[in-house]
């Protein structure tokens, strides 16, 4: 059923719904980057990073650098 609605898989939507969560805390909770891929559930950074850069296009790194 979600990949009908969204075009994603199953971990990849779950995966896009924890990215923007991590996004969120660093945008309004003031967190750092390599504080927030635990807390919003991701088990490695490198994993993390690999995620946000098939959302994003840019690693975490640019893209918080720009904030």
């Amino acid at each position: 059923k979600i990949k009908s609605l969204s075009g994603l898989t199953t971990s990849e939507f779950v995966n896009l719904i924890k990215i923007k969560y991590a996004v969120n805390l660093v945008r309004k909770e003031n967190y750092r980057f390599s504080e927030v891929y635990h807390r919003a559930g991701f088990s490695s950074q490198s994993y993390f990073t690999r995620c946000f850069k098939k959302v994003y296009n840019v690693t975490p790194k640019e893209y918080f650098n720009k904030l």
